[in-house]
């Protein structure tokens, strides 16, 4: 039975909410005392969300973005809406342009259509068109999808998000458990990570009016790292001795070719953390750091009143289970 004064409180559809941006999106909203309504293709792998909050303030919903139907059930009777729908690799018909390009379309349709005029939208920074990337030329293309038909979204562009359940520095941290030595491309490339919390309230913010209306902002940690100072960083936090060898994007690429037929040809059973794609490795050719562009229009973390946490402050703490005994 949904608690009455929880039922007259502001309600935010979260579509993508099961994800790891998206748990921490919706506890950051439970403390803002909004009601969720939670968008995802799996409800019942995402049962334990509804412990965040009062009875009844976290709700379920199944998503499915080739069926826009469901995207009007979940956005029924909502003030807002926040759209997390992502993937970082394609598989079979979950591809970037079928999620991030045409889902993106489809979310904005839906939020159009049912009035809505608080919708925050999430993409990420290298967003372009132009891109050799098909994953940054998806989420180019469903940021113009989104801007065509709600002007007033708020569009935001993190760097690469890290928090206790990412997929980057723990990534790195169990290959440095298990590999002598650790191979990387793009070892010069420069990121800007930044905490999934900080993501999180960037997100509150801008559904309180913290965000200038219809603007797209760029989210970047504190600090900006090279790909080979942030892995430097991984081994340092978990005292493994490891060395790091540098390899061009050429061999970037066959090593992507082979990993992916080794995937195919054993149903799946090739380690994930050894694989890698082709258009991973094209994203490695362009730095993932906020835009001069952003700085001087104030369309940062710092336009938002926030202060980002740097990776020092957080990622010792969850990378502790990897430290070597020793």
């Amino acid at each position: 039975m949904l608690n009455e004064a929880i039922a007259k409180t502001r309600l935010v559809t979260v579509l993508g909410g099961s994800g790891f941006i998206g748990r921490h999106v919706v506890q950051a909203l439970v403390k803002d005392g909004w009601r969720i309504r939670v968008g995802c293709r799996r409800p019942d792998l995402a049962v334990h969300l509804e412990a965040a909050g009062e009875p009844g303030q976290v709700t379920l919903a199944h998503v499915d973005l080739h069926h826009p139907r469901t995207i009007a059930a979940a956005l029924e009777g909502a003030n807002a809406a926040v759209n997390l729908v992502g993937i970082l690799n394609e598989s079979g018909g979950q591809t970037f342009a079928a999620i991030m390009s045409r889902g993106a379309r489809s979310v904005a349709e839906a939020v159009a259509n049912a009035g809505i005029t608080k919708f925050v939208h999430v993409s990420a920074i290298g967003a372009a068109k132009s891109s050799s990337s098909a994953y940054a030329r998806s989420k180019a293309e469903g940021e113009a999808a989104v801007r065509e038909l709600v002007p007033q979204a708020i569009i935001l562009r993190p760097s690469i998000v890290f928090g206790p359940e990412d997929d980057f520095f723990n990534r790195f941290a169990t290959m440095a458990r298990l590999m002598p030595v650790l191979p990387l491309v793009g070892a010069r490339t420069r990121f800007q990570p930044v905490f999934v919390d900080d993501v999180a309230q960037s997100i509150v913010l801008a559904l309180d009016g913290r965000a200038v209306s219809g603007a797209t902002y760029e989210l970047g940690g504190p600090e900006v790292k090279t790909f080979h100072e942030l892995v430097r960083f991984v081994c340092d936090v978990t005292h493994r001795h490891r060395q790091i060898i540098s390899l061009s994007f050429e061999t970037g690429k066959l090593m992507a070719i082979v990993t992916q037929i080794a995937s195919k040809l054993s149903l799946g059973l090739f380690p994930k953390l050894l694989t890698m794609t082709a258009d991973q490795v094209e994203l490695l050719r362009h730095d993932n750091v906020v835009s001069n562009e952003a700085r001087a229009a104030g369309r940062t973390f710092e336009a938002l009143g926030l202060t980002p946490h740097p990776i020092d402050a957080i990622v010792p703490n969850y990378l502790r289970r990897e430290r070597h005994p020793y």
